[in-house]
């Protein structure tokens, strides 16, 4: 399920619904004024009034990094030497933008301090930049020129072909690509293209990027070291469903259909799994049953998008290939190792999770160590993400490294030969906030545990290449980024950057206020932030409305690093209302138990702990008015705002479903499936996400739907038909700007604070999406 950003449109359809009972409600009708003093907080307004921010350090072989430093004049790609302690221009921008005019084919002018730049590298004084989709070598040692890298393009006359996505080999001599279902490969010097593979065809291609709900034309490989082999697949779809697309134009449609497995379908996609030699070329199959198109985290087989595959990995002499297989049901992993001349297999270890199993977070962190003849593997079998080691020749267990409350979350880097390891987690410093993110090292004897970075803070590591430093930016809800570099030991030894907000402070920000509440159990502690309005008035009532996202995969609120803008949380306060976030339980980030919480009962949705948290809130500070309760979400949290409709209709009064998906069957398999189990079907053909000697449903007339087992009491959002009628008199409708009476009328009749019906309420909504 996908979160997106939040979007305008979300913004627009609360404006459309929900913001003139607000501005009602505090003794006015809002006005055109009033929405555009709110549009000041979105992310578009907001995020270019903070300077000297540090995002995506980009290390190089050398132990630099650049970075692009965003200020008042513009951006300066800045280069750190942290060996040296020095910090500096990368290069004459000025002589680059020159230099780059002159070699670009119309001559047109670039801003030195706009540079269009989105990769660079450098090559004693040459730098070699990529702009506008070419790549230039310019030397600045003179007055600077720049010269396209010439390369032989499937744009020209004799081949007609663009050119397609690639993956590059280590020694950056090849790039291997697909066409017509098929691997090639390219000779980056020459321009030769050799086929690798004969037998592709459509459904049934190499290397195939298509998890149904996303697709690319990139590869899915993995080269072996000496750059020699390539670890791949060939992906079968020929039995899958199919989904359908018919984008709205002012002409005639066009079709689009492709292959998109759904929960409970006996087909699925499924991959052979094959080692080629480049060199040959020759295909080796290893020998084993298809395996299921999964990964050990995420919904895809590649939770990078097509780079990389990340539940793969060579030994350094590039003889064996080791990987994790998933079921199809995520709930059992195989660790194994195949021969890459012969194709044979080994099973080393195999791990099964009651519910779910993960690898991590956002990350996979499993490691193959080919030298030691060991695994670095992650497991949450204590009820936390802890590191474990094992013997990978009797798949035996050596010890387990990490222990005690809090998450292992992403490992960054590995010293082998110092038998440590470096990385992220959260909930590990008592007293602070669970969700920060701290950097670690510890051995892998499970001694030595360090804390690197210090500050009660949420920080974002970059690790060099070589592991010897790594770049910290640490920030909070209410506090900027600072940036420093520190050695392996965390000793500081060079201040970067720090993010200078003066200018969005004059506009009026203010930071959000961190909240704690209590789950529904009355014990657990949730997590969140509060919004109010810039102009609050302690001695006004504010409505309140929560901005929900249920997960499983993750939460409402985000993460806590410094931002400007919260999605349009801010804007939406500045219209009358105290707007919260809250991470209920049954998202990530906490303990298992934590996570699972409401496994294979998607209809839950966090939703009582979200009314739980609201009503804490209101008993805390009197000028929130718990009778005037709204929620709005986007995608899963659009589903849930349909439940808390359905479910607590004497608790929220308004709520704005965006692109909810009420029906988890009609949702690509692989997300589903994980969080709910599989599909049960009884003999009625009344369908369930249901978990084996889990209690059966009671009975429901033939054509409902469910998700999950049933808890009783609380009837599953999931459960509903929510109306699909044609709006009335569809073909008359506009949107209207706010202030206009007629889009104010019908705002009023079918959507407000003061008691419209749900069904009423999602089917406004529902005519509203038509319209806009």
């Amino acid at each position: 399920m996908y979160l997106g950003k939040s979007l305008s449109a979300i913004s627009a359809l609360a404006l459309g619904c929900i913001f003139t009972t607000a501005g009602m409600a505090q003794g006015r009708q809002l006005t055109t004024e009033d929405y555009a003093r709110a549009e000041k907080f979105m992310n578009y307004n907001v995020n270019p009034l903070v300077y000297h921010s540090v995002s995506d350090p980009t290390w190089l072989p050398d132990g630099r990094f650049w970075y692009r430093d965003r200020g008042a004049d513009g951006i300066t790609f800045t280069l750190v030497d942290p060996a040296k302690g020095t910090k500096g221009p990368a290069f004459d921008h000025a002589k680059l933008a020159n230099a780059l005019a002159e070699a670009s084919p119309a001559k047109h002018k670039v801003d030195a301090q706009h540079l269009p730049i989105s990769e660079l590298a450098f090559e004693g004084a040459t730098v070699v930049v990529t702009a506008h989709g070419k790549q230039f070598r310019c030397d600045l040692s003179g007055a600077g020129v720049c010269t396209a890298v010439a390369t032989k393009s499937e744009t020209s006359a004799a081949s007609p072909r663009r050119r397609a996505p690639s993956d590059i080999s280590p020694d950056k001599t090849k790039a291997a690509f697909i066409r017509d279902y098929n691997l090639w490969v390219r000779d980056i010097a020459t321009g030769k293209e050799t086929q690798l593979t004969t037998d592709g065809v459509k459904d049934y291609g190499y290397a195939t990027d298509n998890a149904g709900w996303q697709m690319s034309d990139n590869p899915i490989l993995v080269w072996s070291p000496d750059s020699k082999k390539i670890a791949t697949f060939q992906q079968d779809q020929r039995k899958d469903g199919e989904m359908y697309l018919v984008p709205v134009t002012n002409g005639h449609p066009q079709l689009k259909a492709w292959k998109y497995p759904l929960v409970g379908d006996k087909d699925v996609t499924m991959i052979e799994r094959v080692i080629i030699d480049v060199d040959s070329p020759k295909v080796v199959r290893l020998k084993m049953q298809p395996d299921q198109h999964r990964s050990t985290i995420c919904d895809d087989v590649s939770c990078r998008g097509g780079s990389g595959w990340d539940d793969v990995q060579w030994s350094d002499d590039s003889k064996h290939l080791a990987f994790v297989s998933t079921s199809r049901d995520h709930k059992q992993e195989w660790f194994r190792l195949a021969d890459a001349e012969t194709g044979d297999i080994r099973e080393v270890m195999t791990e099964i999770a009651p519910k779910f199993f993960e690898s991590g977070n956002d990350k996979v962190n499993w490691k193959y160590l080919s030298k030691s003849n060991e695994i670095l593997w992650f497991s949450e079998r204590d009820n936390w993400g802890q590191m474990y080691l094992y013997d990978l020749t009797t798949g035996k267990l050596k010890n387990q490294i990490t222990h005690g409350e809090g998450n292992v979350t992403q490992v960054l880097a590995v010293d082998e030969a110092g038998r440590k390891i470096y990385f992220l987690g959260v909930g590990k410093e008592k007293g602070r906030d669970p969700y920060f993110s701290h950097y670690y090292s510890v051995n892998f004897d499970g001694s030595g545990l360090k804390l690197l970075t210090p500050e009660d803070a949420d920080h974002a590591i970059t690790s060099s290449l070589d592991g010897r430093y790594f770049v910290d930016v640490y920030s909070t809800p209410t506090q900027p980024q600072t940036t420093v570099v520190r050695n392996n030991e965390g000793k500081v030894v060079l201040e970067v950057a720090k993010q200078d907000i003066t200018k969005l402070v004059a506009a009026g920000w203010v930071p959000p206020t961190p909240i704690t509440v209590k789950a529904r159990d009355g014990k657990t502690d949730l997590y969140g932030f509060m919004f109010k309005p810039t102009n609050f008035d302690a001695s006004k009532k504010y409505p309140i409305v929560n901005n929900v996202y249920p997960g499983p995969q993750t939460g409402s609120c985000g993460g806590r690093s410094f931002t400007a803008s919260h999605r349009d949380m801010q804007a939406l306060a500045e219209l009358g209302f105290v707007v919260v976030c809250i991470d209920g339980m049954g998202t990530p980030f906490r303990s298992k138990a934590f996570h699972e919480f409401y496994f294979g009962n998607l209809g839950d949705n966090t939703i009582p702990d979200q009314v739980a948290g609201m009503k804490e809130l209101a008993a805390k500070y009197p000028w929130i008015d718990i009778d005037r309760a709204g929620m709005y979400g986007h995608s899963g949290g659009g589903n849930a705002t349909a439940a808390a409709m359905f479910n607590y209709p004497d608790f929220f009064k308004v709520g704005i479903a965006e692109s909810g998906n009420h029906d988890q069957r009609d949702y690509e398999d692989d997300w589903a499936e994980k969080w709910a189990g599989l599909e049960v079907k009884n003999p009625r053909r009344h369908q369930q996400l249901r978990q084996p000697g889990q209690p059966e449903h009671r009975e429901k007339p033939e054509g409902s739907s469910s998700v999950g087992p049933r808890n009783d009491g609380q009837q599953r959002a999931a459960e509903q038909h929510v109306a699909r009628s044609r709006c009335p008199h569809q073909s008359q409708q506009r949107l209207r700007p706010p202030d206009d009476p007629q889009r104010r009328s019908r705002i009023r009749r079918g959507s407000t604070l003061y008691g419209s019906t749900p069904l009423g309420l999602l089917r406004q909504k529902s005519c509203r999406r038509h319209t806009a």
